[in-house]
């Protein structure tokens, strides 16, 4: 198995971002206690407070999707639907 990086970047509607954020902090303890979950940070920009990121790592992409699967990420996105104005996620493998 190959360990998995994940860099989400997720960008809240300006006038969300505190729902936004407490919807992702929410997140962070069920997730860390996931199988196959090595890390999940959550940063938010320091000039941009509508930015967020999580860097993950998965101990391989199947558990990973597992999660993306999971009932909390659904709560998740209906709880912020509409309130998020960009998402992009990077499946990423280290080098050295």
């Amino acid at each position: 198995m190959t360990q998995l990086t994940i860099v989400a970047n997720i960008h809240a509607n300006a006038e969300k971002i505190e729902l936004v954020k407490s919807e992702l902090l929410k997140l962070i303890p069920i997730t860390r206690s996931e199988t196959g979950c090595i890390d999940y940070d959550l940063h938010q920009d320091n000039e941009n407070p509508a930015h967020f990121t999580f860097y993950e790592n998965w101990e391989s992409r199947e558990l990973w999707q597992e999660h993306m699967n999971a009932p909390h990420l659904a709560a998740y996105m209906a709880a912020t639907e509409g309130a998020v104005a960009q998402f992009t996620l990077n499946e990423m493998t280290q080098i050295d």
